[in-house]
Order: C-alpha cells, then sequence, then structure tokens
C-alpha cells in the first residue's frame, strides 16, 4: 500500500470531521500544561466528556499553581464523569508538586521527563510532545492500532508494538498528523463496531483485515414497511446534546420508542417536547431524574395507554403502549435487577404482569413490545457468559422467564432472523468495552406469535453512539 496516498485522502475526508478533544484544546491555547492535563483526563474517555470536565477544571484549575490548590475529593467531583475519575484525580493532585520539584513548574518537552509524571504513558507523552511542542511522535492510540492493521500496513498485536513499527517506516512528515487522522476517521467511519465500510473513500483499495463492516441501511423502504426503532437513551436531555436530531435523520423511524429518559416533559428542551414530524408521547416516573419513557410516532394513534394497572411498576414509568389500527406498540423499560440482585423478585413479578398484560391485547390485534429488558436471553447474547452467569441480566432466574416468554409463543424478531454471534446492544462505559465489543444484546423487539409474519428485517445499529445503548430496529409490515 502507499501509506502516503491514504493519508493524504483521508486529510481531504476527515477536514470536516469533528477533531480530537486534545488536538481542539491545543489549537485553542497552545498551552502545554493544558494539552498535558487534558490528555490525562481523555484515557479511556469519549471526547465530549473530556471536552466538558476540562471546561470545568480549567475554570479552576487552568494553571499548576491553581491546580495545587484543589484537593483530591474536588478534583473527582470537577471530573466525574471521565474513565477511572477518582486514579485520575490522584494523578492530577499530585502533579503540580512533581513539576514544581523536578521542572521548575513547567511541562517537560522530552518522552523520558514526561514518563516521570504520574498518570503519564507512552500515548500520553507522544500526544504532549506533538500537539504542545510541534516534536515529531507517534501518538498511538486504539484508532492508530487498529486501522493500521486494518490496511495491513502493520501486523502487530499492542499500541505499543505500533508505535515502534510505525517509528521504522512512516515518513516523519505524518508522525504528528496521523493520530489527529485516524482517530477523526476511526470515529466517524472506521468505527470499531459496525465501520461504514459501504461508505469509506478507501473502500476500494483496503485490505479491510479482521473487519466486520455494519450492515448498510435500506433506502427506499416500501410504503407497506414500518420502521419501529428502540433506544434506552440513558438521559434523553443528554442524548440531546450529543447528536441526537442527526442520529433520528439516520434512523428514519416511523415509531420510536426511547427508554430512560429520566426527564419530565417541562425538563426537556422544546424540539423534544414536540419532535419535528411526530406525535409525541410521554411516561414519566414519579421520582425525578429515573427511568421513564417516550414514543415519537409519525401515524396518530387510536389510542394511548400508560402502565400496566400495578402501581408498583406504574409509579417508575416503565410501560407506554400505543394503539394503532392493526397493532399495539408497547415501549417497555424492565427493572434492572441490580449487582447485589435485590430487585430480582420485583423485575420477575413485572416481567409476570407485563406479559399478562401484552396477551391480553395479542387477543385483539398484532402486538409489537420493545425495549431494554435488561437480560441477555442465551450465551450468544453476551461477550462472557461464564463469568456473569450469576449476574444481573444473566441470572438464571431471568433467563428461565425468558425462556417460559418465548415459549409461550413470543418471538425476539432479531435472533428469527440474525443467528449471528457479538451482536450487541449495551456496553459498559468501563474498560473501552464498546471499542472492544465487549457487551450484551438486552434491547428487543418481540412480536405475538400469529404476528412473526410481519416481521420483515431486524438490525442493530452499532454505530449509533451518544448512550450505552445503541438504537436496535425492526421493519414491520403495515
Amino acid at each position: 500500500m502507499n501509506i502516503e496516498t491514504y493519508l493524504e485522502v483521508l486529510r481531504k475526508e476527515v477536514a470536516n470531521y469533528q477533531v480530537p478533544v486534545v488536538d481542539l484544546i491545543a489549537v485553542q491555547t497552545k498551552d502545554p500544561f493544558k494539552v498535558l492535563v487534558a490528555t490525562i483526563l481523555s484515557a479511556r474517555t469519549k471526547d465530549e466528556v473530556t471536552a466538558e470536565a476540562s471546561e470545568r477544571l480549567f475554570k479552576q484549575g487552568g494553571t499548576v499553581e491553581d491546580l495545587a490548590k484543589i484537593d483530591v475529593a474536588t478534583l473527582e467531583k470537577i471530573i466525574f464523569p471521565v474513565g477511572f475519575y477518582k486514579n485520575k484525580a490522584k494523578y492530577l493532585a499530585t502533579l503540580p508538586g512533581k513539576l514544581a520539584a523536578d521542572f521548575g513548574s513547567k511541562v517537560p518537552n522530552t518522552m523520558e521527563e514526561l514518563l516521570t509524571l504520574p498518570g503519564v504513558g507512552r500515548k500520553t507523552a507522544n500526544l504532549v510532545l506533538a500537539q504542545a511542542f510541534g516534536i515529531p511522535a507517534i501518538c498511538v492510540d486504539t484508532h492508530v492500532h487498529r486501522i493500521m492493521n486494518i490496511w495491513g500496513y502493520v501486523e502487530t498485536k499492542t499500541p505499543e508494538q505500533t508505535e515502534m513499527a510505525l517509528r521504522k517506516k512512516l515518513p516523519e512528515k505524518y508522525w504528528i498528523l496521523v493520530n489527529s487522522l485516524l482517530v477523526a476517521f476511526g470515529q466517524g467511519t472506521c468505527r470499531p463496531v459496525g465501520p461504514h465500510c459501504d461508505r469509506c473513500v478507501l473502500a476500494e483499495s483496503c485490505l479491510r483485515r479482521g473487519v466486520k463492516p455494519r450492515k448498510p441501511r435500506k433506502t427506499g423502504k416500501s410504503n407497506d414497511v414500518l420502521r419501529l426503532v428502540s433506544w434506552n437513551v440513558n438521559g434523553l436531555r443528554a442524548v440531546f446534546k450529543k447528536g441526537f436530531m442527526e442520529s433520528l435523520v439516520e434512523m428514519a423511524p416511523d415509531v420510536l420508542g426511547l427508554q430512560e429518559i429520566k426527564a419530565t416533559v417541562e425538563q426537556l428542551p422544546t424540539e423534544l417536547q414536540s419532535l419535528p414530524g411526530y406525535h409525541s408521547f410521554f411516561y414519566s416516573a414519579d421520582r425525578k431524574g429515573y427511568s421513564g419513557v417516550v414514543t415519537y410516532t409519525k401515524e396518530k394513534p387510536e389510542n394511548v395507554i400508560r402502565g400496566i394497572g400495578d402501581s408498583r411498576f406504574d409509579s417508575e414509568g416503565r410501560v407506554l403502549t400505543l394503539e394503532f389500527s392493526n397493532y399495539f406498540f408497547i415501549n417497555c423499560y424492565f427493572p434492572n435487577s441490580k449487582h447485589d440482585l435485590s430487585r430480582l423478585d420485583f423485575k420477575h413479578d413485572f416481567n409476570v404482569r407485563l406479559q399478562e398484560f401484552a396477551e391480553e391485547l395479542a387477543v385483539i390485534k398484532s402486538v409489537v413490545i420493545c425495549g431494554d429488558f435488561n437480560v441477555a436471553h442465551k450465551e450468544i447474547d453476551l461477550a462472557n457468559p461464564r463469568q456473569n452467569r450469576k449476574n444481573a441480566g444473566f441470572t438464571p432466574e431471568e433467563c428461565a422467564w425468558m425462556d417460559d416468554f418465548t415459549a409461550a409463543g413470543w418471538v425476539d424478531s432479531f435472533r428469527m432472523k440474525n443467528k449471528e454471534p457479538d451482536q450487541y446492544s449495551w456496553w459498559s462505559y468501563r474498560s473501552r468495552a464498546r471499542e472492544r465489543n465487549i457487551g450484551w444484546r438486552i434491547d428487543y423487539h418481540c412480536v405475538d406469535k400469529k404476528s412473526r409474519k410481519r416481521i420483515v428485517d431486524v438490525d442493530i445499529l452499532q454505530h449509533i453512539h451518544g448512550s450505552d445503548h445503541c438504537p436496535v430496529v425492526l421493519d414491520f409490515t403495515r
């Protein structure tokens, strides 16, 4: 491959992409201290989270002297929810003293010196050298490591091996640039999960080593088919700030069920209170900032049912049902049994009551139950089944109910159409789980047994971010 051609093509391709946050801070400030701090915060953390935490921190600790005045407990509160925030708070608390003692309160500009600072590894040191000082350095994160191997430019197993290999063969004029290009490209097109090979500017020549491209969304959907989308947004106000409206255009739902909205109608931006082009129906929990569901639909429903007739569950805003001419759409957020399984019995009671409610409706017309079921049914539905057998979401009791539910005729639409492993809809925010696709499939569209022939197609939109879940899709005949 001609690496220079690839990188020059990408230079033009990513010109309008969102740049990595450390690059942005470097451009805005040219301050080595702020670049260093932002880089420490950015490890295993999304750019938007890093940007917000950096902004909060720099208001109080934008210099070595100011940072020295902030204690660990306060730092934890300021930088939360960056990944490993407690460890990073400790690093930042000791950083001013180390800089003062060894470097006259200045950020050093050599790899060897930078590596003596708390919380600084080779990736961080290379970023600081490149972005703060303009010194040729190759910063290799997971995107650079992954994409260089996909292209076949290197054959390495770790980011450090990739750095050493690139030092030997990558032209030096690209050393500083390569991280910015590939991080932007890796976030926007060549994603770790569901890469957009269908629209990639390098598609014709890329070797695609180890790549499993995403399934392109069908265009020109028949008028006879409804697109039903479900998504646990883990805070509707939060996902709105992370590109929800752009994601909505790509999802193109006829009916959209969102769970865990964590808000009342009045707390939402105007655009979400009455989504343009849709009728909007909310069912929030009594408890503020907790649970809640909303359904947006292009077609006006004939009837709306809030709850399932049991105050234990209805007070938590978990089930919202819309009745259309020939089907019911049940948007449902199932309880989490919790880490200590203290809500396992509560969840089982909910499951039983929800099934009774749905079966009563199924006598009348077709029923679609969508939402976060908070359970991975089979071993194929999570990355590490053996380690999680007794954990919330994969306990024998929860899986047994799913067995009973499907045995009663309810159809898991995704598994009816797709038998492949590694198809997940939720990932922990820890340990780069989403990048590594260490996830669980806990979001479903289930239909009554008489309606299985109405299932046209299914999809999991793993490339859409904004939550720890991703949207799931059911194409369903009208």
